[in-house]
């Protein structure tokens, strides 16, 4: 029986060789290459054409939803399961609507990483047990917690607000975005605070949930300066 063809892009090469592990010590997997951003993901997917996509939420050039979403569209026939370590369901939400067909916590990676790949091939929808009993309600609880903010326009926020917004957003950390726009981690927890102030938001979860509200996740990452 022909294995299953993984695609394997994640921009820690450590994570890449222990996940890489996994697979091929399954009889039935094989990991096919592997890609350290965005970008050349897209382009190992068009070489290679796996069955299988694992794909890291978070990585340069072009972060992983806008990466799926260009996967959904020129391959249809290829499978993307997205193992991140967010668990929040909003980003089960985001991933499946666009286009992805799985979502994995990289904590249970060891458990649940072959299953979750056989399961995406046969064309069936994984999902991390902790997030199945949230997606039915995600719509409804993002728009009421959003209230609030709901007719602040991302216009209202400075540009570096918004950039702040977006790319805490796409689930980089503090210190991840402050070393992506060069200032020191105090500095964007001060942009990230008047941030939530100006739009009455208390979690990460509300600005994730704002920004999906206002298109800000189906854009790329913007750029750093």
């Amino acid at each position: 029986m022909a294995k299953i063809r993984v695609l394997v892009a994640d921009d820690h090469p450590v994570v890449r060789a222990g996940v890489r592990m996994l697979i091929n010590s399954e009889t039935d997997l094989e990991v096919i290459g592997e890609a350290s951003d965005g970008a050349e993901c897209l382009e190992q997917v068009a070489k290679l054409k796996p069955d299988v996509v694992l794909l890291d939420l978070s990585m340069p050039h072009l972060e992983g939803v806008s990466a799926l979403r260009v996967i959904a569209q020129r391959h249809p026939g290829v499978h993307v399961l997205v193992l991140t370590m967010h668990e929040d369901p909003v980003y089960a939400r985001q991933i499946l609507d666009a286009g992805g067909s799985g979502f994995l916590i990289k904590r249970a990676v060891d458990v649940e990483l072959a299953t979750a790949i056989r399961a995406v091939h046969r064309g069936e929808v994984y999902l991390h047990s902790s997030l199945t009993g949230y997606l039915l309600d995600v719509g409804t609880e993002g728009r009421r917690e959003a209230r609030g903010a709901a007719d602040l326009r991302p216009e209202s926020l400075s540009q570096r607000e918004q950039q702040v917004l977006q790319l805490l957003a796409h689930g980089y950390t503090n210190q991840q975005v402050a070393d992506r726009i060069f200032v020191s981690v105090k500095t964007v927890e001060t942009y990230r605070a008047r941030v939530q102030e100006k739009l009455n938001l208390k979690t990460r979860a509300e600005l994730t949930r704002y920004a999906i509200e206002h298109g800000l996740l189906g854009k790329d990452e913007p750029p750093a300066r």
